[in-house]
Protein backbone atom coordinates (compact mmCIF):
# COMPACT_ATOMS: atom_id res chain seq x y z
CA UNK A 1 0.00 0.00 0.00
CA UNK A 2 1.46 3.25 -0.77
CA UNK A 3 2.01 6.02 1.90
CA UNK A 4 0.59 9.59 1.25
CA UNK A 5 3.86 11.11 2.26
CA UNK A 6 5.61 9.04 -0.18
CA UNK A 7 7.30 11.39 -3.08
CA UNK A 8 6.51 10.91 -6.60
CA UNK A 9 8.68 9.79 -9.15
CA UNK A 10 7.93 12.92 -11.36
CA UNK A 11 7.72 15.13 -8.46
CA UNK A 12 10.71 17.10 -7.78
CA UNK A 13 12.08 20.06 -5.41
CA UNK A 14 13.45 23.10 -7.21
CA UNK A 15 16.94 23.35 -4.83
CA UNK A 16 18.02 26.60 -6.97
CA UNK A 17 19.59 29.38 -4.45
CA UNK A 18 19.51 32.54 -6.37
CA UNK A 19 16.31 32.79 -8.02
CA UNK A 20 17.10 36.54 -8.64
CA UNK A 21 19.76 36.58 -11.62
CA UNK A 22 23.18 38.81 -11.26
CA UNK A 23 23.75 38.51 -15.04
CA UNK A 24 22.65 39.48 -17.89
CA UNK A 25 23.82 41.25 -21.30
CA UNK A 26 24.85 44.67 -20.45
CA UNK A 27 28.78 44.53 -19.41
CA UNK A 28 30.16 44.48 -16.29
CA UNK A 29 27.89 41.24 -15.99
CA UNK A 30 28.11 37.97 -15.95
CA UNK A 31 26.47 35.77 -18.89
CA UNK A 32 24.62 32.68 -18.09
CA UNK A 33 23.64 30.31 -21.04
CA UNK A 34 22.98 26.89 -21.37
CA UNK A 35 24.07 25.14 -24.92
CA UNK A 36 22.58 21.36 -25.95
CA UNK A 37 25.33 18.75 -25.42
CA UNK A 38 25.67 17.22 -29.04
CA UNK A 39 26.75 13.37 -30.12
CA UNK A 40 29.79 12.42 -32.10
CA UNK A 41 27.37 12.51 -35.14
CA UNK A 42 26.58 16.24 -34.24
CA UNK A 43 22.87 15.23 -33.36
CA UNK A 44 21.66 17.31 -30.44
CA UNK A 45 21.01 14.90 -27.24
CA UNK A 46 17.30 16.35 -25.86
CA UNK A 47 17.44 17.72 -22.17
CA UNK A 48 21.62 17.71 -21.82
CA UNK A 49 23.37 20.68 -21.79
CA UNK A 50 26.75 22.47 -20.60
CA UNK A 51 26.28 26.00 -18.73
CA UNK A 52 28.56 28.65 -19.86
CA UNK A 53 29.38 31.12 -16.96
CA UNK A 54 31.17 34.09 -18.88
CA UNK A 55 32.80 37.47 -17.98
CA UNK A 56 31.43 40.41 -19.39
CA UNK A 57 33.94 43.33 -18.89
CA UNK A 58 36.45 43.41 -21.69
CA UNK A 59 37.14 46.81 -21.80
CA UNK A 60 38.48 46.23 -18.29
CA UNK A 61 40.00 43.08 -19.54
CA UNK A 62 37.47 41.32 -17.45
CA UNK A 63 37.78 42.23 -13.68
CA UNK A 64 34.97 41.09 -11.87
CA UNK A 65 33.49 43.86 -9.68
CA UNK A 66 31.02 43.02 -6.90
CA UNK A 67 27.85 42.56 -8.90
CA UNK A 68 30.08 39.97 -11.51
CA UNK A 69 30.92 37.77 -8.07
CA UNK A 70 27.45 37.45 -6.96
CA UNK A 71 26.91 36.58 -10.95
CA UNK A 72 29.60 33.86 -10.97
CA UNK A 73 28.47 32.22 -7.46
CA UNK A 74 24.73 32.20 -8.92
CA UNK A 75 26.19 29.95 -12.10
CA UNK A 76 27.87 27.58 -10.18
CA UNK A 77 25.65 26.77 -7.38
CA UNK A 78 22.72 26.63 -9.78
CA UNK A 79 24.61 24.74 -12.54
CA UNK A 80 25.76 22.37 -9.43
CA UNK A 81 21.22 21.86 -8.44
CA UNK A 82 20.45 21.55 -12.27
CA UNK A 83 19.63 17.81 -13.20
CA UNK A 84 19.87 19.05 -16.60
CA UNK A 85 23.64 20.43 -16.68
CA UNK A 86 26.72 17.78 -17.28
CA UNK A 87 29.16 20.67 -17.11
CA UNK A 88 30.21 24.15 -17.02
CA UNK A 89 32.36 25.63 -19.26
CA UNK A 90 33.99 29.43 -17.36
CA UNK A 91 35.15 31.66 -19.56
CA UNK A 92 35.34 35.61 -20.36
CA UNK A 93 34.30 37.66 -23.68
CA UNK A 94 36.85 38.85 -25.91
CA UNK A 95 40.53 37.45 -27.21
CA UNK A 96 42.63 39.33 -24.78
CA UNK A 97 41.58 38.27 -21.30
CA UNK A 98 39.92 35.55 -19.28
CA UNK A 99 40.00 37.11 -16.19
CA UNK A 100 42.77 39.95 -14.14
CA UNK A 101 40.95 40.02 -11.11
CA UNK A 102 38.82 42.60 -9.08
CA UNK A 103 38.11 45.70 -10.62
CA UNK A 104 40.31 48.07 -9.09
CA UNK A 105 38.31 51.15 -10.09
CA UNK A 106 35.99 49.66 -8.12
CA UNK A 107 37.96 49.45 -5.38
CA UNK A 108 39.62 52.61 -5.14
CA UNK A 109 36.11 54.06 -5.47
CA UNK A 110 34.42 52.36 -2.98
CA UNK A 111 36.62 49.80 -0.90
CA UNK A 112 39.87 51.82 -0.25
CA UNK A 113 40.65 52.88 3.57
CA UNK A 114 36.96 51.01 4.39
CA UNK A 115 37.91 48.01 5.77
CA UNK A 116 34.34 46.60 7.07
CA UNK A 117 33.42 47.10 3.74
CA UNK A 118 36.25 45.12 2.33
CA UNK A 119 35.79 42.56 4.57
CA UNK A 120 32.00 41.81 3.37
CA UNK A 121 33.61 42.14 -0.12
CA UNK A 122 35.93 39.30 0.41
CA UNK A 123 33.66 37.14 2.25
CA UNK A 124 31.74 37.19 -1.17
CA UNK A 125 35.36 36.82 -3.03
CA UNK A 126 35.92 33.19 -1.02
CA UNK A 127 32.08 32.32 -1.95
CA UNK A 128 32.87 32.59 -5.53
CA UNK A 129 35.87 30.60 -5.12
CA UNK A 130 34.50 28.11 -2.74
CA UNK A 131 31.02 27.50 -5.17
CA UNK A 132 33.46 26.73 -8.27
CA UNK A 133 35.46 23.99 -6.13
CA UNK A 134 32.05 22.70 -4.46
CA UNK A 135 30.33 22.69 -7.77
CA UNK A 136 29.16 18.76 -8.57
CA UNK A 137 29.83 18.79 -12.04
CA UNK A 138 33.20 19.01 -14.39
CA UNK A 139 34.21 22.91 -14.13
CA UNK A 140 36.23 23.82 -17.46
CA UNK A 141 38.13 26.97 -17.53
CA UNK A 142 38.43 28.16 -21.37
CA UNK A 143 41.18 30.78 -20.58
CA UNK A 144 41.00 33.16 -23.45
CA UNK A 145 43.17 35.29 -22.97
CA UNK A 146 45.36 37.01 -20.04
CA UNK A 147 44.42 34.79 -16.57
CA UNK A 148 46.28 37.05 -13.84
CA UNK A 149 46.12 38.10 -10.53
CA UNK A 150 42.71 36.99 -9.24
CA UNK A 151 42.02 35.51 -12.52
CA UNK A 152 44.47 33.12 -11.76
CA UNK A 153 42.54 32.40 -8.86
CA UNK A 154 39.72 31.68 -9.59
CA UNK A 155 40.91 29.91 -12.50
CA UNK A 156 42.58 27.32 -10.49
CA UNK A 157 39.62 26.23 -8.98
CA UNK A 158 38.05 24.76 -11.74
CA UNK A 159 39.08 21.13 -12.49
CA UNK A 160 40.56 21.65 -15.85
CA UNK A 161 41.86 24.35 -17.97
CA UNK A 162 42.25 24.96 -21.96
CA UNK A 163 44.18 27.81 -22.96
CA UNK A 164 44.41 29.90 -25.81
CA UNK A 165 48.36 29.63 -26.65
CA UNK A 166 48.14 33.57 -27.08
CA UNK A 167 47.00 33.69 -22.88
CA UNK A 168 49.49 34.67 -20.45
CA UNK A 169 49.62 33.60 -16.53
CA UNK A 170 51.10 34.98 -13.42
CA UNK A 171 50.47 37.30 -10.43
CA UNK A 172 50.08 40.87 -10.02
CA UNK A 173 49.62 41.81 -6.46
CA UNK A 174 52.52 41.46 -4.76
CA UNK A 175 54.38 44.06 -6.91
CA UNK A 176 51.62 46.39 -5.08
CA UNK A 177 51.66 45.06 -1.71
CA UNK A 178 48.60 42.96 -2.28
CA UNK A 179 49.00 38.99 -1.19
CA UNK A 180 47.40 36.72 -3.21
CA UNK A 181 45.75 34.52 -0.37
CA UNK A 182 42.75 34.17 -2.26
CA UNK A 183 43.85 31.02 -3.73
CA UNK A 184 47.01 31.48 -5.21
CA UNK A 185 49.13 30.73 -2.42
CA UNK A 186 47.17 27.62 -2.38
CA UNK A 187 47.02 26.58 -5.80
CA UNK A 188 50.16 27.47 -6.93
CA UNK A 189 52.29 24.86 -4.66
CA UNK A 190 49.64 21.78 -5.77
CA UNK A 191 50.19 22.42 -9.87
CA UNK A 192 53.67 23.91 -9.72
CA UNK A 193 56.51 22.52 -7.41
CA UNK A 194 56.85 24.86 -4.50
CA UNK A 195 60.06 27.10 -5.97
CA UNK A 196 58.17 27.18 -9.07
CA UNK A 197 55.48 28.29 -7.30
CA UNK A 198 56.92 30.38 -4.80
CA UNK A 199 58.60 31.98 -7.99
CA UNK A 200 55.44 32.99 -9.91
CA UNK A 201 53.55 34.37 -7.01
CA UNK A 202 56.37 36.71 -5.60
CA UNK A 203 57.93 38.01 -8.64
CA UNK A 204 54.80 38.13 -10.92
CA UNK A 205 56.49 37.30 -13.96
CA UNK A 206 53.92 36.13 -16.54
CA UNK A 207 54.30 32.61 -17.92
CA UNK A 208 53.14 31.61 -21.31
CA UNK A 209 50.45 28.83 -21.68
CA UNK A 210 52.83 26.70 -23.31
CA UNK A 211 54.95 26.88 -20.02
CA UNK A 212 51.99 26.38 -17.76
CA UNK A 213 51.69 23.27 -20.04
CA UNK A 214 54.75 22.21 -19.47
CA UNK A 215 54.93 22.50 -15.85
CA UNK A 216 51.06 21.34 -15.43
CA UNK A 217 49.13 23.79 -14.53
CA UNK A 218 46.70 23.69 -17.34
CA UNK A 219 45.30 20.75 -19.23
CA UNK A 220 45.46 21.53 -22.80
CA UNK A 221 46.98 24.56 -24.92
CA UNK A 222 45.51 24.96 -28.13
CA UNK A 223 46.83 27.00 -31.25
CA UNK A 224 44.26 29.97 -32.14
CA UNK A 225 45.90 31.84 -35.22
CA UNK A 226 45.96 30.88 -38.68
CA UNK A 227 47.78 31.42 -42.05
CA UNK A 228 46.79 30.28 -45.07
CA UNK A 229 44.03 28.25 -43.69
CA UNK A 230 46.44 26.51 -40.94
CA UNK A 231 46.64 26.69 -37.43
CA UNK A 232 49.96 28.40 -36.63
CA UNK A 233 51.15 28.06 -32.89
CA UNK A 234 52.00 31.73 -31.09
CA UNK A 235 55.20 33.23 -32.83
CA UNK A 236 56.09 34.70 -30.32
CA UNK A 237 56.72 31.89 -28.12
CA UNK A 238 59.50 28.84 -28.05
CA UNK A 239 57.85 25.36 -28.58
CA UNK A 240 60.12 24.26 -31.30
CA UNK A 241 63.27 23.27 -28.81
CA UNK A 242 63.22 21.93 -25.10
CA UNK A 243 66.81 23.22 -24.23
CA UNK A 244 69.65 25.64 -25.28
CA UNK A 245 72.52 26.05 -23.98
CA UNK A 246 71.96 24.15 -21.21
CA UNK A 247 68.19 25.85 -20.39
CA UNK A 248 64.92 24.87 -20.52
CA UNK A 249 63.48 27.42 -23.11
CA UNK A 250 60.21 25.86 -24.20
CA UNK A 251 57.91 28.16 -23.52
CA UNK A 252 59.76 31.18 -22.93
CA UNK A 253 59.03 34.13 -24.75
CA UNK A 254 61.58 34.69 -27.74
CA UNK A 255 62.03 37.92 -27.16
CA UNK A 256 63.26 37.36 -23.66
CA UNK A 257 65.97 34.72 -24.86
CA UNK A 258 67.24 37.13 -27.41
CA UNK A 259 67.88 40.27 -24.29
CA UNK A 260 69.52 37.71 -22.81
CA UNK A 261 72.22 37.29 -25.55
CA UNK A 262 72.52 41.20 -26.19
Amino acid sequence: MALDWMPRDNEKKDHALHTDTHWGTDAPCVIYEKKPIVDPKGNVVEGLYTAWITLNNPKQYNSYTTEMVKGVIAGFENSSLDRSVVAVIFTAVGPYSFCTGGNTKEYSEFYSLRSDEYGQYMELFNHMVDSILACKKPVICRVNGMRVAGGQEIGMAADLAISSDLAIFGQAGPKHGSAPDGGSSDFLPWFLGMEDAMWNCVSCEMWSAYKMKMKNLISKCVPVLKIDGEWVRNPMIVTDKYVEDGEIVFGEEMMRLDLKHL
